[in-house]
């Protein structure tokens, strides 16, 4: 288990510190409790564009990457749907630039219409090059607008459509400021040749006089639930057919949501997997195929996906998948292959804690679903999940019924 301290400010500002005196380097992970799961439709993608206008400047800082960088640090930040992460790393010794940094961008971000302008074209470009222009790269957007109606998932990070960004006004971006970027909704992370008591003084010092957000933050609707089976069909300029099959399964927190992770590492992690055996090397459908679970907060996805061979259809790909879930659903599975599994997942564990900045995102992100201490009590209980909670869960959550397809074909 990693050490932390933990204390909240006045302010409701959630603060963790991670003490590793082996270390001469500081890591500080703020962690805004927003994604596009707080976005509603026409105004889509608006999370992640405001995470390109965190590094615009503030009112004491005009260009945050020259100021980290003459002290040694270096920065960089990601959104998805639930959560917008910013990271800086620096020497330890310099640690107050780095909360200075935070704090004045999280209380002065500069929105000036020229850097709207310039952020803008940079989002549009990446939507254009990454989901546009790129074979399959736009296959998510339709696999989240079938398999969702309502909730924010039915879209991906970087939004539903261009237009939507497109149209974002300087109005849309303040308020979008003032109601998500206040310290009550974030989760501050230090990490490093730190010391708990000196780092509160500092925080409190940085962060302390920093009002709360003026606004408490809409829950994200409520999805249906799906009672058949959804199709949809694509036809697009790509070299083979490609097939996109999801399940609704749990979210994050949920007991079972475990148990579903563990079905995607049976049937997709290593050359020994059972997709890797069953389809790939003994069949001749797949060129490639893999699972895996999104990992949503609200209820979400497990997600099939895999590229045909040329000729191959998409819908004979999915009848020969169908024979290995159902073949997976209705037999146990031999027990040293879960063992197997979590022994991978052990080494994976450990393998991330290796790195100062991998702790520190860990702490945080936990800290946001609820409280540090659920690393280790989630791992534990992966460890300890037995083959037929497995089971119970692929009859449960790999239903027909709660199944939407993606057939992604070639054009004729």
């Amino acid at each position: 288990m990693m050490n932390y301290t933990a204390f909240t400010l006045d302010n409701g500002l959630q603060v963790v510190v991670h003490e590793d005196h082996t270390s001469e380097m500081a890591v500080v992970n703020v962690l805004y409790k927003v994604g596009s799961r707080n976005e509603t439709p026409g105004k889509t993608g608006l999370a992640h564009y405001f995470e390109h206008l965190m590094f615009s400047g503030s009112r004491h800082v005009p260009a945050f990457d020259s100021a980290l960088e003459r002290v040694g640090g270096s920065s960089n930040a990601f959104t998805n749907t639930d959560i917008t992460n910013y990271y800086i790393s620096l020497p330890a010794a310099n640690l107050e630039t780095a909360l200075w940094l935070e704090s004045d961008r999280m209380l002065h971000l500069s929105l000036n219409e020229q850097q709207i302008h310039t952020q803008k074209q940079v989002v549009i470009e990446e939507f254009k090059q990454r989901y546009l222009n790129q074979p399959y790269g736009d296959a998510m957007h339709h696999v989240r607008s079938l398999a969702f109606e309502k909730h924010p998932y039915r879209w991906p990070t970087i939004g539903e459509h261009i237009e939507d960004i497109e149209r974002f006004e300087k109005a849309d971006l303040t308020n979008f400021y003032r109601q998500h970027y206040s310290p009550d909704n974030a989760v501050l992370c230090i990490a490093g040749k730190v010391r708990a008591e000196e780092v509160k003084d500092k925080v409190n010092h940085w962060f302390g006089e920093i009002p709360r957000g003026p606004l408490p933050i809409p829950r994200p609707v409520t999805e249906p639930a799906q009672l058949e089976k959804r199709t949809m069909r694509v036809a697009a300029d790509v070299p083979t057919d490609a097939l996109y099959k999801v399940f609704r399964i749990p979210g994050r927190l949920h007991e079972a949501y475990l148990a579903c992770d563990l079905i995607t590492d049976i049937l997709s992690v290593g050359r020994s997997s059972v997709l890797e055996q069953k389809l790939i090397k003994n069949g001749s459908v797949f060129a490639s195929c893999q699972a895996y679970v999104l990992g949503n907060v609200d209820p979400g996805l497990l997600v099939f996906t895999g590229k045909m061979e040329k000729g191959i259809p998409a819908e004979k790909a999915e009848e020969e998948l169908d024979k290995v879930i159902n073949r997976f659903k209705q037999e146990t599975f031999p027990r040293n292959l879960l063992q197997k599994i979590k022994n991978q997942a052990e080494a994976m564990e450990t393998f991330e804690s290796v790195s100062l900045l991998g702790r520190a995102m860990k702490l945080a992100y936990y800290a946001y679903l609820g409280n540090p201490a659920l690393i280790q009590a989630e791992f534990d209980r992966k460890l300890s999940i037995s083959a037929e909670e497995i089971m119970d869960a692929s009859r449960t959550y790999l239903s027909e019924d709660s199944a939407s397809v993606v057939y992604y074909t070639q054009k004729n």
